[in-house]
């Protein structure tokens, strides 16, 4: 038998050329949709940080920056819009992007996520404020609600006061973009970070009349997202930077104390992810979607747990090039909703998944 020996160039081409392959594949199988697209609107620089939601009667809503005069953050960019489109039809097609917060130039509103509160059919839209003409550096946290499934929308909330704190006005804090909950007590949960003090839960026991913030925070984390496993037991999956890995933390006393672990199986380079519990015939399954690389923000997965978290599935390939943050949203009993930034931040894609094929594929 005869022994070929390959040199490091040609195993470096042949492993990109399986990889093509493999998107090719996965292309096939999923519809991308370009949702938001500067290329299509000459006066944005470009779209970004998405937000998924599923209103009470179906409706999808996918919320996202407008940044206009450049990609740039919240504290270096003095024109940020929030944008929305929806969907009638599980995503078959979508609407017109409406803008939904339009502040004066010099002042933004960035990074949207979105709560429904399933009792009073109540969804709320919140995103952080500055003005960056007259108090630049200071963040506020505002929100918006509708109460017709995104067709309109309240003027603008402030509840700064009750989910920070005074000696907090010069921190560098924001909510987290993506999605919060809301809990089987109807409790609403979320994620709010402070680079300084680190990652409290947020929340409202009134159906959003009040906030409250947790003063117990995770640690170490970034941009978090938080899920409840079983009553009163809480679960928030955390971006951290420079480790190559994510983490998760968990409370059986609403916060009070929480047990951190290392999630070394779910490596991630620091961005965002989208973390949802979905009963699934009866099963209730955790799904996961975030940058499957240590140091690049390329190659965005989903996986799932069966049980709550303990262990999670290989991955499965959504999109092998460069993409970051993300949203799931569950469309209705048999689909997935994903949103995610792709190619350097230059479209942002739906797609919609099959959970009965993504689940046998995972070998469930």
């Amino acid at each position: 038998m005869q022994i070929i020996h390959l040199s490091n160039k040609k195993i470096f081409c042949l492993v990109f050329i399986f990889n093509i392959i493999n998107f090719q594949l996965a292309q096939e199988k999923l519809e991308f949709v370009d949702l938001f697209n500067s290329k299509n609107n000459p006066k944005v620089s470009c779209y970004r940080i998405p937000s998924i939601i599923t209103a009470s009667n179906g409706d999808l809503i996918a919320a996202i920056d407008e940044r206009v005069l450049s990609c740039d953050d919240l504290k270096s960019n003095r024109d940020i819009n929030i944008v929305m489109r929806k969907s009638n039809n599980n995503g078959k097609s979508w609407h017109p992007i409406v803008r939904i917060v339009d502040y004066p130039l010099g002042e933004s509103a960035s990074d949207p996520s979105m709560i429904l509160d399933k009792k009073t059919n109540t969804i709320f839209l919140f995103y952080n404020y500055m003005d960056l003409d007259e108090q630049k550096n200071i963040y506020y946290l505002k929100y918006i609600s509708s109460n017709d499934n995104g067709n309109t929308w309240s003027s603008p909330v402030d509840i700064t006061e009750q989910i920070s704190k005074p000696s907090w006005k010069n921190d560098f804090k924001f909510i987290t973009s993506g999605k919060g909950i809301q809990t089987s007590d109807g409790t609403l949960l979320h994620c709010l970070v402070n680079l300084q003090k680190g990652t409290h839960i947020f929340g409202s026991i009134d159906n959003g009349k009040t906030w409250f913030l947790n003063e117990n925070p995770v640690s170490p984390g970034d941009e978090s997202k938080i899920v409840e496993l079983e009553d009163n037991v809480w679960m928030v999956n955390s971006r951290v930077n420079n480790l190559g890995f994510r983490y998760s933390h968990l409370t059986y006393d609403k916060g009070k104390s929480w047990i951190s672990k290392e999630e070394k199986s779910i490596i991630d380079p620091g961005c965002n992810a989208a973390f949802i519990k979905i009963n699934y015939q009866d099963s209730n399954l955790l799904f996961l979607s975030n940058i499957n690389s240590k140091f690049d923000r390329r190659e965005i997965v989903l996986r799932f747990s069966n049980d709550l978290g303990k262990t999670w599935s290989k991955p499965k390939v959504i999109y092998y090039g460069s993409a970051a943050y993300s949203s799931i949203t569950l469309i209705n009993e048999n689909k997935l909703g994903l949103f995610f930034e792709m190619d350097n931040y230059s479209k942002n894609i739906f797609v919609s998944i099959s959970l009965k094929e993504f689940l046998k594929e995972m070998g469930m």
